[in-house]
């Protein structure tokens, strides 16, 4: 017997949103792909189905091996898929975000020139 399950309550049963409402967003916003496919939220997940998604740091990559029916522990959770993910960015590879001292005020327009040069944007 072939059971299947929602995308969405997938999703959110092995813990990879903390509300089944972010990850049904996450999938009307075409952020989710199911087997290289867009998905929508009411696409039917099976075992061996391979799930894709961006998070803020990394792009995520998971293939189905147990559809759970409810949201389960953590530990538990894990056992339902296999991550493919690249490793997560260490500290150095992030960067750092500059940080204005307590009590400067609001920026003037040389430093919002300095911040707009270290993030880049400077022309």
């Amino acid at each position: 017997m072939l059971i299947l399950m929602r995308l969405d309550v997938w999703l959110w049963a092995v813990r990879f949103f903390k509300s089944r409402s972010q990850a049904t967003a996450a999938c009307r916003a075409g952020r989710v792909r199911l087997n290289s496919t867009v998905a929508k939220a009411s696409a039917l997940v099976k075992p061996g189905d391979t799930i894709t998604w961006r998070e803020a740091l990394r792009p995520r990559e998971v293939t189905v091996v147990e559809l759970m029916p409810r949201r389960v522990g953590a530990p538990e959770a894990a056992t339902a898929y296999v991550d493919s993910s690249p490793p997560l960015p260490t500290k150095e590879e992030r960067g750092s975000v500059p940080v204005r001292d307590p009590g400067a005020g609001r920026p003037e327009k040389k430093d919002r020139r300095d911040l707009d040069h270290l993030r880049g944007y400077h022309k």
